[in-house]
């Protein structure tokens, strides 16, 4: 097996400007380990204008650099010790004087010169892509609002009781990865579009994003999960335990952990790539999960179901909990969503709230043919839910509610943003914001307007990011 390439590089980086971030990408694609050398304040004299520490802290904080080092020596010393296969220079040193190139010939490395690809504009747009949000596009249902008597007082104190709740997640998690790429033009083989990678952003998804949801909310949030052994599973354990919730990761040696990738580019999605198995659970994982959760129970008001249909939910599983939920009155929520005929919302049956799309309605109810109306009452028929949220993409939500003695009720709500980003993520926040508001006293309509700003938030932005109770509050001033 052939050695890591180590690749070295030293410099006072009072900030990391554009062309450090150049710099430092050329460098870490020459190798497998970049390692960064700081010029301390004493090497540094006049031209630090920062001290060592925080230009340490800086360059420790970029994803390409693997180790940071304090040098407190010449740069040359540094790699006589350290003996890099490279050591990687600005191009304005290439007809210079460099007093590492005997030392590199001494023993077989090399010095490169380059001051990176032009990449950084693009790699700029990504970090506010994914950093920036924007509310101006998103406002309350007024009229919705005025019908059923909801005022944003009475939001405000609902999201303000989310604090109050304890809840447990079950379900898939997902990684999701945003690739984003460089755009080089047209294959001359073939009629593909050829990009190249620049940079990799990670977010936790599926039922680990609706747990962050919960715990970003205010919400003391257990969450129960299969993960694989493998890098990303450590990954989204520390993902999790960073949002504030508590993990509860059981690991099955047979499958890996479930990773989404999007590549895309100029902020347009250019593919979508799965790694995932989709065979259920054996017996002996699946008593691990029912163990947990009966510890937790009596302690929980909200037990919500996310299900991707991945495996972690097999249906004796599913009965089983549901019979101890139902036995400790814990409030009972389930998503099912279905990438392909997979999938069967109804089979979490006699629940208090479930969320399909339209299509995963459809699939359930086996039925093509019918208006909304009608196949939300199918569904709710066939599936005994209290409340069904049936999500109609860019045409928003429709709210089917009560019994057959009481009557059934239907209204709507439009979506909420008028201009969003990124779809992902609006279902789990619709779940998650609309099962709290249920737990802590709201009726249906009011759970549908929380559920939907969540949602429209979520859209604003680009990946799944934890929503925070503050964002909502500010949207029912």
């Amino acid at each position: 097996m052939s050695k890591e390439k180590t690749v070295f590089v030293s410099g006072n980086f009072n900030v990391l400007h554009p062309g450090h971030l150049r710099l430092l990408r050329f460098a870490k694609e020459c190798g497998h380990l970049l390692i960064v050398g700081v010029n301390s304040d004493r090497v540094s004299g006049s031209s630090a204008h920062v001290s060592e520490d925080l230009r340490m802290e800086g360059v420790k904080s970029n994803s390409w650099v693997d180790r940071a080092i304090l040098i407190d020596d010449s740069a040359s010393d540094v790699v006589n010790k350290l003996k890099p296969d490279f050591v990687v220079k600005g191009k304005e040193h290439q007809n210079r004087f460099n007093p590492e190139e005997k030392i590199l010939e001494s023993y077989g490395g090399k010095l490169l010169f380059s001051s990176g690809e032009t990449t950084f504009s693009s790699l700029e747009l990504l970090h506010k892509e994914f950093s920036n949000s924007t509310y101006k596009d998103i406002s309350l249902p007024s009229e919705y609002m005025s019908r059923h008597s909801i005022s944003n007082e009475k939001l405000r104190m609902l999201i303000k009781k989310f604090s109050s709740l304890k809840v447990c997640v079950i379900g898939d998690l997902i990684i999701d990865e945003y690739i984003t790429c460089e755009p080089l033009g047209m294959s001359q083989e073939d009629p593909t579009i050829v990009v190249t990678p620049i940079d990799t952003t990670r977010f936790i998804g599926g039922a680990g994003i609706v747990a962050s949801h919960a715990s970003g909310l205010g919400s003391q949030v257990e969450f129960v999960t299969i993960l694989g052994r493998d890098e990303a599973g450590v990954y989204a354990e520390d993902a999790l335990k960073e949002a504030g919730v508590k993990a509860h990761c059981i690991v099955d040696e047979s499958r890996p952990s479930t990773i989404k990738q999007r590549f895309r580019s100029k902020g347009k999605s250019l593919l979508r790539v799965s790694h995932l198995h989709q065979n259920a659970i054996d017996t002996v994982l699946q008593e691990k999960v029912f163990r947990i959760v009966e510890s937790i129970i009596k302690e929980t008001h909200l037990l919500v179901f996310s299900d991707f249909n991945y495996g972690c939910l097999p249906q004796n599983l599913v009965n089983r909990l549901k019979t101890l939920a139902k036995t400790h009155n814990v409030m009972l929520a389930a998503d099912s969503q279905s990438s392909s005929q997979i999938g069967d919302i109804s089979r979490f049956l006699d629940f208090d709230l479930l969320t399909p799309t339209e299509r995963e309605a459809r699939i359930s109810v086996k039925n093509n043919e019918d208006g909304l109306v009608i196949l939300a009452e199918k569904l709710k028929n066939q599936s005994l839910a209290s409340n069904i949220f049936l999500k109609i993409g860019e045409e928003g939500l429709l709210v089917y509610s009560g019994t057959e003695s009481s009557g059934y009720h239907t209204d709507r709500i439009f979506a909420l943003n008028s201009a969003p980003r990124d779809v992902a993520g609006a279902g789990d926040s619709l779940l998650i914001s609309g099962s709290l508001t249920l737990a802590c006293g709201g009726s249906i309509w009011e759970a549908a307007v929380i559920g939907s700003l969540a949602a429209a938030i979520q859209v604003s932005r680009v990946g799944n990011t934890q929503l925070k109770s503050k964002e909502l509050l500010q949207e029912v001033i």
